[in-house]
């Protein structure tokens, strides 16, 4: 029987949704060179992944928050998959933007998110996690509470996790770094030699450098 892990990573790989590239990596908007890129945007164009995706983290709300009355999706990456979740659960949804608007009511949290509500926070992709962080950051700051963050994927860089730590936020992720590497590793994805070069990454992304 297939580990949830293994399961995700299986399906995030199949339709390219993670590439690995070890020896032409990829530069991020943050200027990092990675072996790595994650868009769980393209989950949503696969129906039976998109529901797979939908009822596992659906299912890790029940399990885990069974008082959560709000999902939060954090813009723009889970807006739609928090939205998905919301509507599964027939639960409210509400969404964080990264600033504040521009004009209007100037609102950082679109929807209607009452002060002292149980909001579960949903994620695409954990990176570093400043970006996620800032959107429970702006809840709590609207006087409701954070229960946790449920996310799809996480690179597992050790920044995030002190980052999370830090700020009283368990994370739960449906596959992880370690996930991809082992099923890339097992269907002849990457070789035996790339696993170095991509634990290395991980280990200082901010820093890593190709010797190619």
């Amino acid at each position: 029987m297939k580990t949830l892990e293994k399961n995700v990573a299986e399906k995030l790989l199949k339709i390219k949704a993670i590439k690995l590239q070890p020896n032409n990596p990829f530069t991020w908007a943050s200027g990092w060179k990675s072996p790595i890129y994650c868009d769980n945007r393209k989950t949503l164009s696969y129906p039976q992944i998109r529901s797979f995706i939908k009822i596992e983290l659906a299912r890790l709300v029940l399990e885990m928050y069974p008082d959560v009355e709000v999902i939060a999706g954090v813009a723009t990456g889970a807006i739609a998959q928090g939205a998905l979740i919301a509507d599964a659960l027939g639960l409210p949804f509400v969404y964080v933007r990264p600033t504040p608007k521009g004009h209007g009511l100037e609102n950082m949290i679109e929807g209607d998110l009452r002060p002292k509500q149980k909001v579960v926070v949903v994620e695409d992709l954990i990176s570093t996690g400043g970006s996620s962080l800032k959107a429970c950051e702006a809840i709590r700051n609207d006087g409701s509470e954070v229960l946790g963050m449920l996310a799809i994927f996480t690179y597992g860089f050790p920044v995030a996790e002190q980052k999370f730590k830090q700020a009283k936020v368990k994370l739960t992720t449906l596959c992880s770094y370690d996930a991809v590497l082992a099923e890339a590793l097992s269907t002849n994805y990457i070789s035996p030699d790339d696993i170095e070069t991509l634990q290395e990454w991980r280990t200082n992304p901010s820093e890593w450098k190709t010797e190619l």
